[in-house]
C-alpha cells in the first residue's frame, strides 16, 4: 500500500505540475481572445437561457436540468474542502487565482458545451451521447485519443466522482455526529443506488431539486456570516488581492504556491477543461450548440465566482480573526471550524450538511459521466455492470485511506483533461464558427 501511495504521489505531482496548469489556464485565455471575450459579453443572455422558457427541441433533458446535472457533479467537496486546502497551502492569495481560473475557465466551459452538442449522437437506446470522446472522434478523427479520454474518464469517476465525495462525507459526519464511517457508507450508498440505477432522467430530476436548495442554503449561511462581520470584509478582500502577488502566508512564502494551489483547486472545483461537464451538456434539449455553450459556462460562474467565493472570503475573515493563522487544521474540518466560530451554533452545521448534499449530488452527476465513458469503451451492454461497480465504490470510499483516495482522484482527473484540451485548441475554429452562426441567425430572426 505504501508503494502504491508513493507511486500515485509521484504521478499526481507530474500530472498537476506547472505544464498542466499552464495548459488549462492557457486554453481558457486562448479561447477568451479567440472568441473576443464572449463569456463576458454574453453572460446576461447565458443566464436568461438558464432560467427562461424555451421551445422543445431534440434531446433527453431540459437545458436547466442539464446545467443542474453538470452542477451536481461540479459543486462538491472542492467548494468546501478544496478551497480550504488552497488557502492553507497557497495563503489567502490563492482565492484570487481561483477567480482568475474561473473567469477564463468560462470560455473553456463554453467551448466544451458547443462541441458537445455539435458532435453528439443518438445511441441504440434513443438517448443522446456526447462529450470529448465524441468530438475528438468526429471532429478530429482521432479515435485513439477519444479512447484514451474515455479510459481516463471512467477511472476518474471512481475517484473524484464517488470515493472522494463519500470519503469526505463519512469523515465530516464522524467528526460532527460521531457516526462510524462504515455506517455512513451504507446510508449514502443506498441513497445513491436509488437514483443512479434510474439513469440520466432520474439523475437530472434529483439534481434539479437538490442543487438549487443546497447551493442557496450554503450561500445564505455564508452571506449571513459576511453581513454579521462587515468590518472584516474589506480587510479580507485587501488581503486576498495583496497576497495573490506577494505570496505571503503561502507555503514557503512563495507567490508560486498561491498561484499553483489557487489554480489547481479552482480547476478541481469548477472542472473547466476537464471534459466532464460536456457529457451532461450533450443530453440537453437545444436548437443550437452555442445556446447550450452559454448555459454550460454559467456553471463555472455559479460554482467558483459565487459558491467558492463565499467559502474563500469567510475563511480569510476567520484567518484575520485568528491573528493571521489557520492553525493546524485544513480541508473540510477547517471550513466547519471557521463557519462555527463566525456563526456560533449554526455555522458548523451549515457546512456539515452542505458537504453531505454537495458530495451526494456529485456522486450522482459523476455516475452519468463515468457511465458514458465506460459505454463508449465497452458498449451499451456495460451500463448496468458499470452502475453496480460505481455504487460499490461509493461505500469503499467511506472506509478507504483519505490520502490515497485524493491522490487517485487528482491524478486521473488531470489525465482526462489532456485529450480534452487538445481537442478544444484544435477545434477552436469550429467553436468560433458556431458562435458567429448563432449571432447571425438570432439577428435574422431564425433563432429566438
Amino acid at each position: 500500500m505504501q508503494n502504491l501511495q508513493s507511486l500515485m504521489e509521484t504521478l499526481s505531482g507530474w500530472v498537476w505540475g506547472p505544464y498542466m496548469l499552464v495548459l488549462i489556464v492557457g486554453t481558457g485565455i486562448f479561447l477568451t481572445f479567440r472568441l473576443l471575450f464572449w463569456q463576458f459579453r454574453m453572460l446576461p443572455l447565458a443566464f436568461k437561457q438558464v432560467f427562461g422558457k424555451h421551445p422543445d427541441h431534440s434531446g433527453d433533458i431540459s437545458q436547466f436540468a442539464s446545467l443542474m446535472t453538470a452542477l451536481s457533479a461540479t459543486i462538491g467537496t472542492g467548494n468546501i474542502a478544496g478551497v480550504a486546502t488552497a488557502c492553507v497551502l497557497g495563503g489567502p492569495g490563492a482565492v484570487f487565482w481561483m477567480w482568475m481560473t474561473a473567469l477564463f475557465g468560462m470560455a473553456t466551459k463554453y467551448g466544451e458545451g458547443v462541441l458537445a452538442v455539435k458532435y453528439r449522437v443518438k445511441n441504440e437506446n434513443g438517448e443522446m451521447s456526447g462529450g470529448p470522446m465524441y468530438y475528438i472522434e468526429r471532429g478530429l478523427k482521432w479515435k485513439w485519443l477519444a479512447l484514451i479520454f474515455a479510459l481516463f474518464g471512467t477511472l476518474a469517476s471512481f475517484g473524484i466522482g464517488s470515493s472522494v465525495q463519500s470519503n469526505t462525507v463519512a469523515l465530516a459526519v464522524e467528526n460532527s455526529l460521531g457516526i462510524e464511517t462504515w455506517m455512513t457508507g451504507i446510508i449514502i450508498t443506498a441513497f445513491s443506488a436509488l437514483v443512479i440505477l434510474g439513469g440520466i432522467k432520474s439523475i437530472s430530476k434529483a439534481s434539479s431539486v437538490i442543487v438549487p436548495i443546497m447551493a442557496v442554503g450554503y450561500v445564505a449561511g455564508g452571506l449571513i456570516i459576511i453581513f454579521n462581520n462587515l468590518e472584516l470584509v474589506v480587510p479580507a478582500l485587501k488581503m486576498i488581492f495583496t497576497y495573490a502577488f506577494t505570496g505571503e502566508a503561502a507555503v514557503g512564502g512563495a507567490i508560486g504556491a498561491a498561484i499553483r494551489y489557487g489554480v489547481a483547486r479552482g480547476v478541481f472545483s469548477n472542472e473547466a477543461g476537464m471534459g466532464s461537464a460536456p457529457i451532461a451538456a450533450a443530453a440537453a434539449k437545444t436548437d443550437h450548440p452555442a445556446r447550450q455553450g452559454l448555459v454550460s459556462m454559467t456553471g463555472t460562474f455559479i460554482d467558483t465566482i459565487i459558491v467558492c467565493s463565499i467559502t474563500g472570503i469567510v475563511l480569510v475573515m476567520g484567518y484575520i480573526m485568528a491573528g493571521n493563522s489557520f492553525g493546524d487544521q485544513t480541508g473540510a474540518v477547517l471550513t466547519i471550524g471557521v463557519f462555527d466560530k463566525l456563526l456560533p451554533g449554526v455555522g458548523g452545521w451549515v457546512v456539515t450538511f452542505g458537504i453531505i448534499f454537495f458530495a451526494y449530488s456529485t456522486i450522482l452527476g459523476w455516475s452519468y459521466y463515468g457511465e458514458k465513458c465506460a459505454t463508449y469503451l465497452l458498449g451499451e451492454k456495460f451500463v448496468l455492470p458499470y452502475r453496480i461497480i460505481y455504487i460499490a465504490s461509493v461505500f469503499i470510499g467511506c472506509v478507504a485511506t483519505l490520502d490515497l483516495v485524493w491522490l487517485f482522484a487528482d491524478t486521473f482527473n488531470g489525465l482526462m483533461a489532456v485529450p480534452n484540451l487538445i481537442a478544444l485548441l484544435l477545434l477552436s475554429g469550429v467553436i468560433a464558427k458556431e458562435s458567429k452562426d448563432f449571432i447571425a441567425r438570432r439577428k435574422s430572426g431564425e433563432l429566438y
